[in-house]
């Protein structure tokens, strides 16, 4: 898949997660908006359905003063009776009064609510907290809040416009001092409360308003969809998790792609130069010219043996790094001195390092070498430590290797003065096929499997790695190895 594909992708997958949070939030606040309006709804409808409570029960009151006053409002009603001689006919008589509510009524009618209407109109004067029994009041915000549903706290308040403050609040009359109008608890926030609705309108002036205010009016309105709300958000952040590992995938994906192709070329060209000695090595035997002279057969007989041990190391390299990825490898554990393995193959590689008109040296300062483990992969992965300090070294190699006592056991450090290793680039070279390049694909040698057999090794032994290094300064490798493996 190449990177044009790659970022077409990426592309639409970006596109469709922005559309989907982008609808997420809009269908969150369009129910938190629907909320909202049934909210309000139902204050509203319950703050008027208390105003006609407080209109009717004043009615009352006032009726059953005026029946108590009057000796009772049955008698001037009965006069309108048929056979009581007071008749809608009779209001042209001489005994009649004008009619000032309409024609068909009799004069006690007239009278009765002519009074009643006197009355309605003059308790204006009244003030506004007298007009209010707190019990009625209390009940009936109580019965319309919770036959709506709305169970939460809540504030209420009587505003009175002829005192400009509010007369009463949460079941308390407030009493004028010389202090603030609205010193009770409750009445600050009343005050911002957008539920308002005016009282006693059939008065020629409504004298003041009852309100509403709910402390937790947020909660009450994402109540409903706070579940959605998590839910949502649940899924979101799994979607942008999928997301961001599908990316981290595709990319992991076209780094591997990108090494194997690589460790391809590699060892195609890595075999291709055996494979072609190899090669001419077996032409020349059969050369007439050279079967009659044994010595020469002999040599290239050694030449063909070394290239086919050469290429064999290779691929037992490749197969051994198949069976650690599989966990199907057995360590064959043992002690063994651990500055003979280093010496031995400082023995081996020095030869290597000195055709370089480099150095190589040792700085063996452990007092207790001895250790427990594979004394066969811990001598091959030092030789990969020595094979790599010498490849990334552009000039006369400079390579020191040194033990010392640690309280987890011993540490081997492999340091070398070379062209060294970004910050960047540490994050990888431990990945199966990762090689650092230095330009051109085939300027160093290799696979790309030592770094990642060492790391499998050393973790195999129950041991850690350490890398420290700089461009342009050199590479310091740190192997720790425990005195006991446990559990292999």
């Amino acid at each position: 898949m190449n990177a044009q594909r790659i970022r077409l992708i990426i592309g639409l997958m970006t596109l469709a997660l922005v559309g989907i949070i982008y609808l997420q939030i809009y269908w969150i606040g369009w129910n938190i908006r629907l909320n909202e309006e049934q909210f309000d709804k139902n204050v509203y409808a319950a703050l008027n359905r208390v105003a006609d409570k407080l209109q009717y029960f004043e009615t009352v009151t006032v009726l059953e003063n005026m029946n108590k006053s009057r000796g009772g409002l049955g008698a001037p009603h009965s006069a309108s009776m048929p056979g009581n001689g007071y008749t809608s006919a009779g209001k042209n008589g001489q005994d009649s009064l004008p009619n000032p509510l309409g024609e068909g009524q009799t004069f006690e009618d007239n009278v009765t609510k002519w009074e009643y209407m006197k009355v309605t109109q003059l308790l204006d004067v009244k003030p506004l907290a007298e007009r209010i029994q707190l019990d009625v009041l209390a009940q009936s915000i109580r019965e319309e809040i919770e036959s709506r549903g709305i169970e939460s706290d809540y504030h209420y308040g009587i505003y009175s416009k002829e005192r400009s403050s509010y007369v009463i609040v949460n079941d308390h009359f407030v009493v004028e001092d010389s202090g603030p109008q609205i010193s009770h608890g409750g009445a600050p926030t009343l005050f911002n409360s957008p539920y308002k609705v005016w009282l006693f309108t059939q008065d020629m002036e409504s004298p003041g308003y009852l309100s509403l205010y709910f402390p937790n009016r947020t909660s009450l309105v994402l109540g409903s969809v706070i579940g959605t709300l998590v839910l949502s958000v649940v899924f979101t952040g799994i979607i942008l998790f999928c997301f961001w590992y599908t990316i981290q995938v595709i990319y992991r994906q076209k780094q591997l792609s990108e090494m194997k192709n690589d460790f391809i070329n590699n060892m195609t060209h890595e075999f291709k130069t055996p494979i072609a000695t190899i090669s001419l090595a077996a032409d020349s035997i059969g050369s007439p010219m050279i079967m009659s002279h044994p010595e020469k057969i002999k040599r290239f007989v050694d030449i063909i043996r070394q290239e086919n041990r050469r290429m064999n190391s290779q691929v037992e390299r490749v197969l051994h790094m198949a069976l650690i990825d599989k966990k199907d490898f057995e360590l064959s554990i043992g002690e063994f001195n651990l500055h003979e393995v280093i010496q031995q193959a400082v023995d081996n590689f020095s030869l290597q390092v000195e055709k370089r008109e480099g150095v190589l040296q040792t700085d063996l300062q452990a007092e207790k070498p001895v250790i427990e483990g594979d004394a066969t992969h811990i001598a091959s992965i030092i030789h990969n430590l020595l094979d790599n300090a010498n490849k990334y070294s552009p000039e006369k190699p400079d390579i020191t290797i040194s033990t010392r006592d640690v309280p987890l056991g011993v540490e081997i450090t492999v340091t070398d003065k070379g062209m060294g290793i970004s910050k960047e680039v540490r994050k990888h070279i431990f990945d199966k096929f990762y090689r650092v390049h230095t330009g051109n694909i085939h300027d160093v040698k290799g696979f790309g499997l030592g770094l990642s057999y060492v790391k499998a090794i050393v973790t195999a032994h129950r041991g850690y790695i350490d890398v420290k290094s700089e461009p342009g300064k050199g590479s310091s490798f740190s192997l720790t190895f425990p005195r006991r493996v446990e559990g292999v």
